[in-house]
């Protein structure tokens, strides 16, 4: 009798163990996914993604900006990261990108420079934010009354460079000024225009990463304009 009993408890051993390792392996992979994204409604779409964004900026032009759990979000992103959307914006201070998306932390991946341009170090960031962490939605975030498109406008009409480094965001900006001042009317406004379309379309042609993504529908590149005044975005492309 127990020859025929102890291979079915061996059996049931084995099946037991093969279980719970089932069951554990499980545990970790869900766990490292929660790690990798721990904000499961950040999981959108890019034109998902779109839509959020510009309703967060609709509640930040009314006043009715949401609450935010911070100290909970602090918890819950220690481990990782999966924001909905990534902004090169401008670093003038009359512009933060979280709150005129009226996002949480986690939500948005962030560059910010004078002049809002692609440079090795802006395109290697939203690299990452593609590559790594799957965010779906790239937005070039210019402003009207941009000082660093003012700075390169003064500096050309009076042929004299700044001073410091400053020059670097002359020569990055100058090309897109050139261009304006041959189209007639607002040289400063529509420098400014062309400037986040020009680099959106930097972003989007940018290989093997990024236009891939794009080709692949996993990835929008779009422009906008803050406007200081009203604190609204203004889609561009």
């Amino acid at each position: 009798m127990s020859h025929s009993i102890e291979p079915s408890r061996r059996s049931l051993l084995l099946f037991t163990m093969s279980a719970v390792g089932m069951l554990l392996a499980d545990h970790i992979v869900e766990a490292k996914e929660s790690k990798l994204r721990p904000k499961p409604d950040n999981l959108l779409s890019p034109g998902a993604a779109l839509k959020r964004l510009m309703e967060g900026n609709d509640r930040y032009v009314q006043g009715a900006s949401q609450g935010h759990d911070f100290k909970r979000e602090r918890r819950v992103l220690v481990g990782g990261q999966n924001p909905y959307a990534a902004v090169l914006g401008c670093a003038d201070s009359r512009i933060a990108p979280e709150l005129a998306f009226d996002s949480g932390l986690g939500d948005l991946f962030v560059c910010r420079l004078a002049g809002n341009f692609v440079n090795e170090d802006t395109l290697a960031s939203m690299e990452y934010a593609v590559a790594v962490l799957n965010t779906p939605l790239i937005v070039v975030l210019g402003h009207d009354h941009c000082g660093a498109v003012d700075a390169t406008i003064k500096a050309l009409n009076d042929d004299k460079p700044p001073l410091g480094h400053i020059p670097s965001l002359v020569a990055a900006l100058a090309p897109v000024v050139k261009e304006s001042r041959q189209q007639g009317g607002d040289t400063f406004a529509n420098a400014t225009r062309k400037n986040v379309i020009d680099n959106v379309n930097k972003f989007r042609l940018a290989g093997p990463v990024l236009n891939r993504a794009v080709e692949q529908n996993r990835l929008m590149v779009v422009g906008g304009l803050y406007r200081l005044d009203t604190g609204r975005v203004d889609l561009l492309s």
